[in-house]
């Protein structure tokens, strides 16, 4: 096994992953910016760096400092956790030139699933459902004009390089595109770098399920059963369950079956997730991305199929065999995630502030995974997730029941919080009823 890890993220992730390293006897490496140096994650640690200011460019995205704090601190490994560098092949490549055991899938995967259009086409010759849409990026107006005209309206308009629920628009007819096109592809070059643009069908009722996949150190891909993410707002989610309550066993065997064939066709390694739409009427389902990472909501993944993610991730890196029988994978019980966010819970609009309240719940089938105490401060620098209260049951039903007394009990002061939204969401007759799409929370508002 790794002897010793260093944690290039933060936060909420940042304490997961250190919480496995402890458990397994590696000695774990906090990096922090300016900003973090008071945050939890940095004091659990075995050591803690300083690798910049507040701005992640200077920090977390820093390549080299985190290089330089690996160095120096003599890691063996490192997790880069989600969101900053962890889907960078880039970054991949530099850790492992020097010398370094990376965790995570290997750099040409990442770079093969990175680019959105590349991954479709790859996934379509891999026999994995794709939605109509564009073979190769729409290089400008009148071509993205074309494209949609033989899709057919309404279409998304998507940053062939995001990822995350960013840089994408709704078109329904071509006026909207003209708009949808531009913005779209002038975000796509602030944030990304990258301007290219993708047109694909855009489904106005679909729910977002996803496939854990783990690329075994033996070369296999299995498949840890599925994830339910159609609560979202802005196209990103707040809500995740396991399993989905619009899966069949039927259909779950298709979904898995998509899933590892996905794997398989760019040699994946490591943890992984394999999202996708579905249309409920058809029970159809269209490939949407490949995040070669870890995901914010596998918890529930871990507690329905009994195994700690990052404990696999690191056995892969290591070239170990599983804990788990890959031919023995069963789920168990039912799991919700609830994304505890610094932001009104109207319009989930961001609220940094101080927190001077902190009470986590407890009680059986109650998790926290949260990356502040009482007397931190939630800044603007970065997301506004402050925790993922995770409930678990042997049904749906026993699971939601834990979800509305934990949210009863969760108090956080200080900071806007969204814990109102999700005691309004608990009662709701469409969430209850388990037959919700992606269009949940706008109807609720």
């Amino acid at each position: 096994m790794i002897e010793s890890l260093l944690v290039a993220n933060r936060g909420e992730i940042a304490r997961r992953i250190i919480r496995t390293g402890r458990r397994l006897g590696i000695r774990t490496i906090a990096v922090h910016s300016e900003a973090d140096g008071a945050l939890p994650f940095v004091t659990e640690a075995d050591e803690a760096v300083c690798v910049g200011p507040a701005n992640p460019a200077q920090s977390y995205r820093n390549v080299e400092a985190i290089l330089d704090a690996a160095r120096s601190t003599g890691a063996q490994a490192i997790h880069p956790g989600y969101g900053f560098l962890s889907e960078n092949a880039d970054f991949a490549r530099t850790v492992e030139g020097a010398g370094l055991i990376w965790v995570g899938p290997g750099a040409d995967a990442i770079s093969a699933m990175g680019d959105k259009i590349n991954a479709r086409n790859l996934m379509a010759a891999a026999g994995v459902p794709v939605a109509p849409g564009t073979t190769e990026p729409a290089s400008d107006l009148d071509a993205a004009v074309a494209a949609a005209a033989e899709i057919g309206y309404p279409v998304m308009v998507k940053a062939a390089a995001g990822g995350g629920g960013m840089g994408m628009g709704v078109a329904a007819d071509e006026a909207a595109l003209r708009t949808e096109y531009d913005k779209v592809r002038a975000f796509a070059e602030r944030m990304f770098g990258d301007g290219s643009v993708l047109i694909e069908r855009y489904f106005p009722r679909v729910r977002h399920v996803e496939v854990q996949i783990l690329g075994l150190a033996d070369g296999r891909v299995v498949a840890l059963g599925e994830r339910e993410c159609s609560v979202q707002r802005r196209n990103q989610k707040l809500v995740e369950e396991s399993p989905s309550p619009a899966v069949s066993p039927e259909l779950r065997e298709r979904f898995l079956a998509a899933a590892v064939r996905a794997g398989e066709a760019v040699n994946y390694r490591n943890a992984g997730t394999v999202e996708c739409l579905l249309d409920p009427s058809t029970q159809e389902f269209f490939f949407l991305e490949m995040n070669t990472r870890l995901q914010v909501e596998h918890p529930v993944t871990e507690y329905v199929y009994g195994v700690d993610l990052v404990e696999e991730q690191l056995r892969v890196a290591a070239g170990l065999a599983p804990t788990f029988d890959p031919d023995a994978l069963a789920p168990r019980g039912h799991a919700i995630e609830l994304r505890i966010n610094a932001e009104d819970p109207k319009r989930f609009l961001p609220g940094p502030g101080a927190i001077t309240t902190w009470n986590e719940p407890s009680g059986t089938g109650v998790r926290v995974d949260s990356g502040y105490v009482a007397g931190n401060t939630v800044t603007p620098f970065y997301d506004s997730l402050m925790a993922k209260l995770i409930l678990t049951g042997d049904t749906r039903e026993e699971a939601v029941q834990r979800a509305r007394a934990a949210v009863a009990q969760f108090e956080i002061a200080g900071p806007k919080c969204n814990l109102p939204f999700f005691a309004e969401l608990l009662e709701n007759p469409e969430f209850l009823s388990g037959d919700y799409d992606t269009g949940i929370v706008s109807r609720m508002r």
